[in-house]
């Protein structure tokens, strides 16, 4: 059975950081790009960041420079760093695996105040 469990979401000042952790089980880890995405209200999914097997990273020009994606493959884990957040970073950040299909955690939320 296919788990993706998020955490670390919470409220923050602007200006603050936050370190999301999304903790994979039910497949082989190691294998599959691993990515975040957020959706905020009334808006569509966006890719935040993903690292491949190998650990080629890509950023939304958004984020480039602020967040940073990483990987345990030992943990099966991947993590989300966040700083210097905004108030347009409040969004619900979504874990998702992907191979030749994707899988999704369910989501974590994330609120910057300002």
């Amino acid at each position: 059975q296919v788990q993706l469990v998020e955490s670390g979401g919470g409220l923050v000042q602007a200006g603050g950081s936050l370190r999301l952790s999304c903790a994979a089980s039910g497949f082989i880890f190691s294998m599959h790009t691993m990515g975040w995405y957020r959706q905020a209200p009334g808006k569509q999914r966006e890719l935040v960041a993903t690292i491949t097997s190998g650990g080629i990273t890509n950023y939304a020009d958004s984020v480039r420079g602020r967040f940073t994606i990483s990987r345990d493959n030992a943990k099966n884990s991947a993590y989300l760093q966040m700083n210097s957040l905004k108030a347009e970073d409040t969004a619900d950040y979504s874990c998702n695996a992907r191979r030749v299909i994707d899988f999704w955690g369910q989501g974590t939320q994330v609120t910057v105040s300002s």
